[in-house]
């Protein structure tokens, strides 16, 4: 059974990635050490209580639909009630709406407990609270009013209504349309696919946020506004009226994530009895800007869709661990009991689990170091904030697509130290897998994070902050190389040979496509967004080693540079010198 690690999280945040530096500068005057123990172990007791038990229930019932309503699975909606009563929704929400206002990272580091819980629990939620920060930044001030206060505080939830049959990735081929009514509000028409929690029985309510074409809109993604499409009209008194023509018309039977209904939804075909066709909609800023609006909301579901792979990993391990230190098996040099070893004592064993670990710390403190530039971009100002804002550009895609293939490779790991038993479902090993899997293809695939990091976040000031990012992680090393800590060994040269790889990678794709070179910069961006997120874990276990000083962070420090950052110079090979082979053996993949 899951239980929350509360302390490496908490060091994690104070003294990997700068909470405590941020307290300390007075960066959050209200936020104490006191208090962050408290939201922390809280959030922890929840996640272990509350959320982990249910998911057995929620992966074996899954959710179900009939007659246009989907039921979710016993115990879910209660325990949903209990989350909005211990105001776990309105952690980072706006305080003039009900929210707690507190720092991004806190907010992660529960999403993070949540879902190792159960992932499927903790989606909806994580949709509400980005739907809610779409609207806080973009809405008119009668939809805030109207709207906010309840999605802040989960009492209603929020939807992204974006991917159609026909369009997936590719948004310039939506084709739901808006109608303007003239009265300030419009008719929707259309299908989306694939929508998180799209109907389901924990609120009254359900506020969907939905991608459409007005009919002079111009052609392309400059032509998308974003429209407020509510399950049930609410009057000006706040109380809930009449139904809205939008309903489920049918939810995905997927490989995991069963107890998250994924719906189809159909929006103004007559669903509603007596009412002219059309989902009445309201627009979420301009008319065709709806995609900027869309992606504050998106940006913000990449980093929480990082923090389900970190979820994953961290559940997958103490399973794993669990499981190795029970399960007897053969003779071992290191084991001085009666009978056969536990297998946690076989170095092929002990190696899995290191990897397991050093994934999920490596991926961990990426993904706060993330939430940690937001929440410098949000309390500075000016150059200040723009700088960390540019930081929270670049590590976002890294945070989304490292941590989302790590809690895949570690679930499937766990599986592999479960043996035969991994492959029943009873250990609940597998399932983990099964869940882990969507991760990195929704919020936009791992290779679009890959494209986008290297085409938009390496250019940034330039392409001088990725530079000074990579100085600032080669400074950690060099830190660490002269406290002379005999137990690392060789880990510091190790680290930094890593982050040299990653400087020559990154003016490798700089200098391509600055000449023009966009297929060779393309065909490098997953391996390098790999080396990218090796070198700087690697950083990060450093810092960790350095402010710890605990044997155990100091042994996994080294087992992650003797065992694992020696991938870096295989990828920086991959990003320099494969575009030319992967263009010429491809071709022959292309029908016609």
């Amino acid at each position: 059974m899951y239980r929350a690690p509360v302390d490496e999280i908490a060091f994690t945040l104070r003294h990997v990635v700068g909470l405590q530096a941020a307290i300390d500068a007075g960066v959050f005057p209200d936020l104490s050490d006191d208090l962050v123990d408290a939201i922390l172990h809280e959030a922890g007791r929840f996640a272990s209580e509350e959320v982990a038990p249910l998911y057995k229930v929620g992966d074996e019932v899954g959710a179900v639909l009939k007659d246009a309503v989907v039921t979710t699975p016993p115990g879910w909606k209660e325990a949903y009630r209990r989350w909005i009563e211990g105001g776990w929704n309105a952690v980072s929400g706006p305080l003039e709406f009900g929210g707690q206002g507190l720092p991004m990272m806190l907010g992660v580091a529960a999403l993070e407990m949540w879902n190792s819980g159960s992932m499927a629990f903790a989606l909806g939620p994580t949709l509400t609270m980005g739907a809610a920060e779409a609207i806080d930044k973009h809405a008119s001030e009668e939809l805030k009013a109207k709207y906010l206060e309840k999605l802040v505080s989960g009492e209603w939830m929020g939807t992204m209504n974006l991917t159609e049959p026909q369009a997936g990735s590719d948004l310039n081929a939506l084709r739901a349309r808006a109608e303007r009514v003239g009265d300030g509000s419009y008719r929707i028409y259309g299908q989306k696919i694939f929508i998180t929690y799209g109907e389901h029985d924990f609120t009254d309510n359900i506020v969907h946020l939905v991608l459409a074409r007005l009919p002079d809109a111009p052609a392309g993604t400059r032509g998308i506004s974003l429209f407020l499409v509510p399950k049930f009209f609410v009057g000006d008194d706040g109380a809930i009226g009449g139904r809205n023509d939008v309903h489920c018309a049918s939810i995905e039977h997927k490989l995991g994530i069963h107890a998250s209904p994924t719906c189809t939804m159909v929006y103004g075909d007559g669903f509603v009895d007596g009412m002219a066709p059309g989902a009445i909609g309201w627009l979420v800023g301009e008319e065709n800007r709806g995609l900027a609006c869309m992606f504050t909301m998106m940006n913000n579901a990449r980093l929480a869709v990082g923090m389900q792979g970190v979820a994953i990993a961290e559940t997958a391990t103490q399973n794993a661990i669990a499981f190795a230190n029970e399960r007897r098996q053969g003779k071992a040099a290191t084991y001085s009991g009666e009978g056969m070893a536990p297998i946690v004592h076989h170095a092929d064993v002990k190696r899995t689990l290191l990897t397991m670990k050093a994934m999920t710390a490596t991926s961990r403190a990426i993904a706060y170091a993330c939430a940690h530039a937001i929440d410098m971009a949000r309390a500075g100002g000016g150059a200040a904030s723009a700088h960390w804002q540019e930081r929270a550009n670049l590590l976002t895609p890294i945070a989304k697509a490292y941590a989302t293939d790590i809690g895949v490779e570690a679930a499937s790991l766990g599986i592999q130290v479960h043996g035969g038993m991994g492959f029943i479902e009873e250990t609940g090993a597998a399932a983990l897998l099964r869940d882990a899997r969507i991760a990195p293809i929704y919020e936009g695939t791992n290779g679009i994070q890959a494209i986008d990091l290297v085409t938009r976040k390496l250019p940034q000031s330039g392409g001088e902050h990725v530079h000074g990012y990579v100085a600032e992680l080669k400074a950690i090393v060099e830190e660490l190389r002269g406290s002379n800590v005999v137990e690392l060994g060789r880990a510091p040269s190790k680290l930094a040979a890593a982050l040299d790889d990653l400087d020559e990678a990154t003016r490798f794709l700089q200098a391509a496509m600055a000449e023009g070179r966009m297929e060779t910069a393309l065909a490098g961006a997953t391996p390098y967004l790999r080396l990218f997120a090796l070198a700087a874990g690697g950083a990060y276990l450093a810092r960790g080693a350095l402010a710890g000083s605990s044997p155990e962070r100091i042994a996994l420090c080294r087992f992650f540079a003797d065992n694992m950052v020696g991938e870096c110079r295989a990828l920086k090979e991959r990003v320099v010198e494969g575009a030319d082979s992967l263009a010429a053996a491809g071709a022959a993949l292309i029908a016609g």
